[in-house]
């Protein structure tokens, strides 16, 4: 609720499914959703919750894929590692966006826009924290300085293996938004950790080869 109250997104129809999850996906209103997995293992029922959201990769291919239509589209903030679309980005076709990232997020709005998690750029921007952790009662979600958090989270990693030894980060080598969790990633989303990282899809590296020389010089630095 927090992130769509700061982002005024509003509500998508949806229906009881029977599970703790509404509404069912990500979608142009919703940037960050709790998913749920019921599941039995060895007769003993087991519940999973896996708050989903952009990973803010640390070379996020879906920037590559936008950038390859519409310069400026996406930008990766330089200061915090942020990624997040502009007006632009909705000149790049979206199933091709969404296919080049490794954890199934972008999504297209009822205008056209494709949106995502932004990392709360407006907030961190002026020395506030996301809306996301500000909120969060438990403490569950943290945000710092990448080198302070990963120092953290490995530190908890290890008290948690002592009864979990399952526990582990999840692309914490690859990403800004670090998951931790105490069995196989699998069981608490089939996307939890990334799938094939297509990076260049095969449409964007054909075009980025048949391109001018300038034009690929620039869109290889703007990466």
């Amino acid at each position: 609720m927090a992130c769509k109250n700061w982002n005024q997104n509003g509500a998508s129809m949806t229906k009881n499914t029977g599970s703790h999850q509404n509404p069912p996906d990500l979608d142009g209103n919703t940037f960050k959703l709790v998913r749920f997995s019921e599941l039995e293992t060895d007769g003993k029922l087991a519940w999973y919750f896996f708050a989903d959201q952009c990973r803010h990769c640390l070379e996020p291919p879906c920037k590559d894929a936008i950038e390859g239509y519409a310069a400026g589209g996406a930008v990766q903030d330089e200061a915090t590692g942020a990624v997040y679309y502009t007006s632009k980005a909705k000149e790049a076709p979206f199933e091709e966006v969404k296919d080049s990232c490794p954890y199934d997020i972008p999504r297209k709005a009822a205008n056209g826009q494709l949106v995502k998690c932004t990392m709360c750029i407006d907030r961190i921007s002026n020395g506030l924290i996301p809306a996301c952790v500000k909120i969060c009662p438990t403490g569950a979600m943290n945000f710092g300085e990448r080198d302070a958090m990963l120092a953290l989270a490995k530190e908890r990693m290890e008290k948690l293996k002592t009864k979990n030894p399952k526990a582990q980060l999840l692309d914490a080598d690859q990403v800004r938004a670090i998951y931790l969790v105490v069995d196989d990633p699998k069981k608490y989303h089939k996307n939890a950790i990334a799938g094939l990282n297509h990076g260049i899809v095969h449409k964007l590296a054909a075009r980025f080869l048949r391109a001018p020389a300038s034009t690929r010089v620039q869109t290889a630095a703007s990466g």
